[in-house]
């Protein structure tokens, strides 16, 4: 029958030249093929390159491939929406099946074996794991480990603390360090090898306690640094100097202390919740950045997940846009730390609605009323200027109705007014030009805004949220921006585990004053040595001896 309206047969070795040009030119359509093939000889009909698409699977094939590859360009690119879209829902399954407790399905496990190839194809660049230097490892035993006097007089691996070691040298090294007074002082000290085969470290230098590997400052100085430059809110250009040192030194200690030493998962396992997570995000200056080139290219944000009642810091995270990808990665990272909120409480971006309601399905999620009526004032100033009280007594009655929907106590007396109010809007909607939009906007987010009112679970607004930005304020005003990425990845660590651990004053609210996050949270941190030195008290633990201390009253 094809044969009756064009010149040539559909046959399978015709079929095989339609696909051939179509797999040279995968971003060519039907109509582009059709005018291609008769320089080759070929005369075909356009209802025969379509066929001959369907009827081989190109079709289907081209649109998978559209649908993975930026073919546009010279580059042929995985399309970084689609490969982050796959690595979501690879991390939805696999966190149902970790929670439901059975190991990851075959067909799963393919899936992330394909995720991963493709991960190391595309244009990514995978920074290499830290290696954990010497001293942070000493670091660690000062702020979290517990201290026992060692006297059996052996050389301990700092690392797994075996005794199973051999001296690397018969010369001892001269070790320089700054004594009490700041006189330069040398001491020797031998480098070992560790005979513990499960151990990653494989030589190491044995020094005294309150000597520091790589650094002829004291433990002291690097604990007072981080007091200085983190909990003072302190520049690092005034911390170095202030220690009788350079500026960079101070900066490295913390940098390399909030990136490389324990996180809190590792410190107190699964997250202790209230119950009710508030999301909020802070925009930062990363001039030196992975992001294409653009207006916001500079630009990186910080979100960050607050427990509403005890203000604990649940999660912080950099990313590069602020968009529903970047929210919804944010929450699954939540999730992935053991957190199934019952509530979820944001300002009125929309990016938190589907996102929120895949990841935490059964979470009610609430939109800050604080936000709302600021919306509210914003479009009848918009629509009528700063003296609407004056000059629109109408649009001020709106306005004080819409607000009065917000004081009710009760659900039932917020539904009231609430269509006393868009029964209001249907006179004002011909004359007054304030009223479609702040009725139109009331219409879209009342679901969201009607659920914490007259709910002991739900607040009305995120000002727990609120007030952690403020406080991350505080410290990254110091630096005006970061550098790159990196460093600002590694500043999130340091201020993670400086606010969960520094109390609040003793003139906040009742409930929190002189009580850090974690504590409010329900943690045991009265035995940690970092409890008291972020109240800012005096180091007083045994750098120096190894004999044991008590630690200071809490």
């Amino acid at each position: 029958m094809l044969s009756l309206h064009s010149a040539e047969v559909l046959t399978a070795e015709l079929v095989r030249r339609i696909v051939a040009v179509c797999a040279s030119f995968p971003w060519w359509g039907p109509a582009e093929v059709r005018q291609h093939l008769p320089a080759g000889g070929v005369a075909v009909t356009l209802a025969q390159v379509e066929q001959a698409v369907r009827q081989s699977g190109w079709a289907k094939l081209r649109q998978t491939l559209f649908e993975r590859y930026d073919l546009s360009g010279a580059a042929r690119q995985l399309r970084a929406g689609w490969l982050v879209g796959q690595l979501l829902a690879q991390v939805q399954g696999l966190l149902e099946r970790l929670e439901c407790g059975p190991d990851p399905t075959p067909e799963q496990r393919i899936a992330v074996a394909d995720l991963r190839q493709l991960a190391g194809a595309a244009p990514v660049v995978v920074q290499p794991p830290w290696t954990t230097a010497p001293w942070l490892l000493r670091m660690e035993q000062v702020l979290f480990g517990a201290w026992a006097a060692v006297s059996d007089g052996q050389v301990h691996c700092p690392a797994c603390g075996a005794t199973d070691v051999k001296r690397k040298g018969h010369q001892p090294r001269q070790k320089k360090y700054y004594a009490e007074k700041h006189q330069i002082q040398q001491m020797p000290v031998y480098r070992y090898f560790c005979g513990n085969p499960q151990c990653q470290t494989q030589t190491f230098t044995d020094l005294p306690r309150g000597r520091m590997p790589y650094s002829p400052y004291r433990t002291e100085t690097h604990l007072l640094a981080l007091q200085m430059y983190a909990w003072r809110y302190r520049s690092y250009r005034r911390t170095g100097p202030a220690l009788g040192g350079a500026s960079l030194p101070a900066w490295r200690w913390v940098s390399a202390w909030g990136s490389a030493l324990l996180p809190g998962a590792a410190l107190f396992g699964v997250l202790k919740s209230s119950g009710v997570v508030g999301g909020d995000e802070k925009y930062v200056l990363v001039p030196k950045n992975a992001q294409p080139a653009g207006d916001m290219r500079r630009w990186m944000y910080v979100y960050l997940a607050v427990d509403v009642w005890t203000y604990d810091l649940l999660h912080i995270a950099l990313y590069p846009d602020n968009d529903q990808t970047s929210a919804q990665t944010f929450l699954w990272a939540l999730r992935t730390k053991g957190d199934h909120p019952q509530g979820v409480v944001t300002d009125l971006r929309m990016d938190y609605g589907p996102g929120g309601a895949q990841v935490f399905p059964h979470a009610v999620h609430h939109e800050g009323i604080f936000h709302a009526l600021q919306n509210v004032q914003k479009h009848v100033k918009d629509a009528d200027g700063k003296d609407y009280q004056a000059t629109h007594p109408k649009a001020e009655r709106l306005k004080r109705m819409v607000y009065d929907i917000f004081d009710s106590a009760a659900p039932a007396l917020a539904q009231q007014r609430y269509a006393e109010v868009l029964a209001l809007c249907v006179p004002y909607v011909p004359a007054q030009p304030e009223a479609p939009a702040n009725c139109d906007f009331l219409d879209r987010h009342w679901p969201k805004l009607v659920n914490a009112i007259g709910s002991e679970l739900i607040p009305p607004t995120n000002n727990p949220g609120e007030r952690v930005i403020g406080r991350f304020d505080q410290h990254y005003q110091n630096f005006c921006g970061f550098e790159s990425s990196a460093d600002a990845q590694r500043y999130l660590a340091v201020f993670e585990k400086v606010y969960r651990f520094t109390p609040f004053a003793q003139d906040a609210q009742p409930g929190v004053r002189g009580k850090p996050p974690l504590q409010l949270a329900g943690y045991a941190i009265s035995q940690l040595p970092m409890a008291p030195i972020c109240s800012g008290r005096s180091i007083v633990w045994p750098t120096e001896t190894g004999e044991a201390a008590p630690l200071p009253s809490s």
